[in-house]
């Protein structure tokens, strides 16, 4: 795979005395091995993320029963038959998130603060693809049924999602329009561009103050890794494209009305599942809408936008929709997990067994904008060594835990909504799944976000 040049090698530290100390340079590609790619001998390892909006109907949502013997909740029984490989995960939070709403959509895989003066920081899907970029075409995949992702640089800066999925698939799989040579000519124009533009900051810098370096530390950042980025780019144009299958093309290279929403989640998934079988990226992001603009389903009979049936009142309809809405994005989360399971990667195993798979959401109720005790659910990757068949319940791990507010029919109450409000567990952190998650795609760090411990699945 000839898709760096030696003579673009250079050492970190290098790297820092040629760019001025004030700058801490993240990993970079031009800093691994030529040919590194070829020498790695671990099968791949792939992640995928995918959030779903304004929390869930929680009294249809919460599982009571922790360990094995744990009974699917109506919104999570289309995951029943995926129990095996499945772990549904309770009373998580993001502490920097409490008391915050709106926000909660960035700070998901990033684990970082809200506030005015707290600027975002890496998310752990970008975290990982430091890790995985040097062995694909494409560091990370980012879908978002609005124009912000999940994805976050170490610098702060949200990266841009792609929504059509002819347009997804054409990013993916199809030669770049005019032709390599004017691809070629466009990113080393782009190239030129980047070295004047960093030459004239040198100029620069040399009348700044120490408040000015820092801001320009997170630009100089910005700049060497899209410099990178686009000599990368520049070296896969000489790589073959993966071969699609007609029928999988047919599957994916489409555009889909926004009436059909299920037909549209699924091209998605099918896009990640393709993407991750061909091993053109290991990561994938997946937004079903931020918290003020969740669409509708019409196909069954939602046409009001999530964000709208979670501030419910305590309407019965309203709650029966979104119940419904839970349960129709959950079956299509269960389809994803089907085809990973049915493709075979391309060394002959099925995909579900070296891909980790998050679906949850920033919120847990969206009425009061309540963010404890998040609905996740982990899924995926055996072969990384990971367990599942069990609900793993933080909220359960307290002494004084008095248990779930149940009536006398069984069924949980509306005293439940004060749980998804307030943090029964306070050290049950979500970064605590998250640094799980990087540790088992090869990140070798030992916190991520605000994590103090790492969770065992």
């Amino acid at each position: 795979m000839n898709y760096l040049s030696q003579s673009w090698l250079i050492n970190r530290r290098h790297a820092l005395r040629a760019m001025g100390t004030c700058i801490s340079l993240p990993f970079l590609e031009c800093m691994v091995p030529l040919r590194a790619a070829e020498q790695q001998t671990d099968a791949p390892r792939r992640s995928a993320f995918i959030y779903l909006a304004n929390g869930v109907h929680s009294l249809n949502y919460q599982i009571t029963t922790a360990g094995r013997d744990y009974k699917f909740s109506r919104s999570l029984k289309p995951l029943e038959k995926h129990r095996e490989v499945i772990t549904p995960i309770s009373g998580l939070h993001h502490p920097g998130a409490l008391g915050h709403h709106h926000n909660c959509i960035s700070v998901w895989l990033t684990g970082a603060k809200i506030g005015p003066s707290n600027g975002n920081t890496i998310s752990v899907d970008q975290k990982i693809a430091e890790v995985t970029a040097p062995h694909t075409r494409y560091p990370s995949m980012e879908i978002a049924l609005t124009q912000g992702s999940l994805a976050w640089t170490a610098d702060g800066v949200q990266l841009p999602a792609l929504r059509r999925c002819s347009e997804i698939f054409a990013s993916l799989f199809e030669e770049p329009k005019g032709g390599k040579m004017a691809q070629r000519r466009a990113l080393r124009r782009k190239g030129s561009v980047l070295d004047a533009n960093l030459a004239e900051v040198r100029q620069l810098e040399k009348k700044m103050g120490a408040e000015d370096k820092g801001r320009m530390e997170q630009y100089l950042t910005s700049v060497r890794e899209a410099e990178i980025r686009a000599r990368r780019a520049d070296a896969w144009l000489d790589t073959p494209l993966p071969a699609i299958s007609d029928a999988d093309r047919k599957r994916t290279n489409r555009d889909i009305a926004a009436t059909m929403a299920g037909d549209y989640f699924r091209t998605v998934y099918d896009l990640m599942v393709l993407a991750f079988q061909t091993d053109v990226t290991r990561v994938a992001t997946f937004s079903l809408g931020g918290e003020g603009d969740a669409f509708a389903i019409p196909e069954i009979g939602i046409t009001e936008s999530r964000h709208q049936l979670s501030h419910h009142g305590g309407d019965t309809g309203y709650m029966e929709k979104l119940t419904n809405y839970d349960t129709f994005a959950i079956e299509q989360f269960s389809y994803f997990l089907t085809r990973l399971t049915e493709t075979k990667d391309l060394n002959g195993k099925p995909l579900i067994g070296s891909t980790m798979a998050l679906f949850g959401s920033g919120m847990s109720y969206g009425h009061s904008h309540g963010n404890a005790n998040l609905p996740l659910v982990f899924a995926g990757g055996s072969d990384l060594g990971l367990k599942h068949g069990s609900h793993l319940d933080f909220n359960q791990e307290p002494k004084d835990f008095q248990g779930y507010a149940l009536g006398p029919d069984g069924a949980l109450t509306s005293a439940h909504y004060q749980l998804c409000s307030r943090p029964v567990n306070t050290n049950a952190h979500m970064s605590n799944l998250l640094l799980l998650m990087a540790h088992r795609m090869g990140v070798e760090t030992d916190q991520f976000g605000d994590s103090n411990r790492v969770i065992e699945v």
